[in-house]
Order: structure tokens, then sequence, then C-alpha cells
């Protein structure tokens, strides 16, 4: 049975979208200056065979701008396209990418025409202050009707969030999250923000009117965010951009880009886990050892053993250390002070 995912992307680069995000400019953020046609569809995922992963659900997927607000007569080619390559046995389903206001029941009937399966809606946040300032040009309130629309519908749902939007503050990412999982999608893709060259946000930034989402600021924010989504069944797939040469070599001016950024949320994500467990204890002074799940050693010790030096400074430790467990009981992490604390504390 097909259960992983192996998605071949094509990027349809602010083509449909009647607004101007302040933090967008698709061309640099996917490395796509031209609309993809139903003949590149065809020809890509045909050649795609050879690297596609035969085990996984093999989904051809139409990303950046607004898939339903373009023509009906290019939206129909493109699906043809897709359409043909389900035929021909190259991928099994469509998803597609849109704007909670692109989306009514038309628009999904059409859809349902093809073997489309799945639905990323561009959230981004669920303030209306923010989406204002961000120049989103749809409230919080398309947001949830669009999701309850393509629920109606039968289609996945996938939700997409930023942090950092001018305007945002910590809070009110986690109050969008929050919102965000009462809607029950199927999955979500965290996006802090970057600041791209030749957007509106880079020229806020430059004029001190905007200030900088810094890789420090999405870390904190997000390690707080991911165990929400966890703790409610709801995968993220996503955290950060997907890494472009472009973005690799100048065009991000400054922002939250990182191409680790997954993994530095998820070290942060422990070390926050181990500071509540250290602070039940008295651990100045003493030694302290922290027992993970198998595999999860280096995310617990940190890039460079960044997470050990934090926890070791704040807390006076003399020594702490990283072992790793086949057996934890109901959590993630636990911990023993030596000569301090005499059974062991669970993280759940």
């Amino acid at each position: 049975m097909k259960t992983k995912e192996s998605i071949l992307p094509f990027f349809v680069p602010h083509y449909g979208c009647p607004y101007a995000c302040v933090f967008c400019n698709q061309m640099h953020i996917t490395g796509s200056r031209e609309p993809v046609s139903p003949e590149a569809v065809l020809r890509t995922a045909e050649q795609a065979q050879q690297v596609l992963h035969p085990d996984r659900k093999r989904q051809l997927a139409f990303y950046g701008g607004s898939f339903t607000a373009i023509p009906i007569t290019e939206q129909t080619a493109l699906l043809e396209a897709g359409a043909r390559c389900v035929q021909n046995g190259w991928i099994d389903t469509i998803r597609i990418s849109t704007r909670p206001d692109a989306v009514t029941d038309k628009t999904l009937e059409h859809l349902s025409r093809y073997p489309v399966e799945t639905i990323e809606l561009g959230a981004q946040s669920m303030d209306d202050d923010v989406l204002a300032l961000a120049g989103r040009g749809h409230t919080a309130a398309s947001v949830r009707t669009a999701a309850a629309l393509v629920r109606e519908h039968g289609f996945r749902l996938i939700l997409q969030m930023m942090t950092g939007l001018p305007g945002d503050t910590e809070e009110k990412a986690v109050s969008t999250a929050e919102e965000l999982i009462g809607l029950k999608p199927d999955g979500v893709r965290i996006y802090p923000t970057v600041i791209i060259h030749d957007t509106a946000l880079y020229r806020l930034w430059k004029s001190g009117a905007y200030s900088e989402h810094t890789v420090e600021d999405a870390v904190s924010v997000c390690a707080r965010l991911l165990p929400l989504f966890e703790k409610a069944g709801i995968p993220v797939i996503r955290l950060g951009l997907n890494p472009t040469e472009e973005l690799s070599s100048g065009e991000a001016a400054g922002g939250a880009y990182h191409p680790a950024l997954g993994e530095l949320v998820r070290s942060r994500v422990l070390r926050n886990c181990a500071e509540e467990l250290l602070k039940a204890g008295d651990p100045s002074g003493k030694t302290v050892i922290l027992t993970v799940p198998s595999g999860l050693c280096s995310q617990m010790t940190g890039q460079h053993r960044t997470n050990l030096d934090y926890l070791k400074q704040k807390y006076s430790l003399a020594d702490v250390r990283v072992e790793e467990s086949d057996i934890i009981i109901e959590g993630k992490l636990s911990c023993t002070i030596q000569e301090t604390i005499q059974e062991t504390i669970i993280c759940t």
C-alpha cells in the first residue's frame, strides 16, 4: 500500500493571483520565470519515472500563484495534461495550491472532474490585521469558508501559514495555529517570513518600517507551533521555504531563510523539553544525562553542541550528556540528574 508521497512539482509563478503580497516574488522563491505548459507537464512526468519512488503515492503538484484563479481554459489544459499522466500510469493523483478567496463551489466542481486529490490553501494568518498589512486581499473568514468547502467536496486539505509577517507576533502565530487546527486539515506547512529582493517587504525593511523576522525568531516561535500540531495529530509537512539556488545565492536578503530550518526547530523543541525537566530539579553543579529515543541524539545535542552548551551554562551544570534508548515510555525525552533525582522523569 502506498502511504508516503513523492511529489513532482510544477510552479505557476504569480499566475492568476490578483494581489501583490508584500513578501511575494514568486520568480525568486521558486526559481521559475515562465508559466508551465501542458507539454512540459507531460514531458517531465514521463522523464520523472526514473526518479520517482515506485512504492510511494506519486502526486503531480501545481504550486505557486493561485491555480483556481487562472483562466479556466488554461486550468483545464493543465488538468487535462495531469489526467493523461494518471492514465499513462506515470502519477497517481494531482494536487493544487491556491488562495482561499479563489475557492468556490464552482471551482471545486471543476476540479472534481479530474484526478485532483489534494488542495493546499495559503491561509498565512488568521489575524485580519496581519492579513491586511501583508496585502493578502482576503480575511480569516475566507480561510474558514474555503476550508469547509474543500472538505465538503471530498478533497484532502493542506493549510499553509506564515510567521513574522508585518504586524505578527508570537502569540498571534500561536492563535493562528490553534485556529488552523480547528479546521482539521490533513497537514500544514509553516513558512517563516523571508525577505526577498524586489518585494514591498524588502523596501519596508530597508526603510526601517519592518523589523526582520530572524532565523532565531522563527526557530523560537515554530518550536511552540510544532508541538501543537503534533499533539492534534496534524503532520507538519514543511518547515521553511524549500531551498533553491537563487535563494541560497543571495535572493534571500534577510529574514528566516535557512536550508535546515526544520532540523533547527525540532532541535529547539527538545531543548525546551529538557529545560522543563531541569526546572523541576536542582541541577546546579551536577551532571545531567538526557535520554532520547534512538535517532534523536543529534537533534538533542544541537548543531555544534549548541543545545548542550546552552543548558550547561544556563543551569550551571558540571556536565550534560545525551544517551539514546530504544525504550522511552510515553514521551520523547527523559532526564536524570545524578545524585539529585532518584527516578527518571519523562517528558510527555
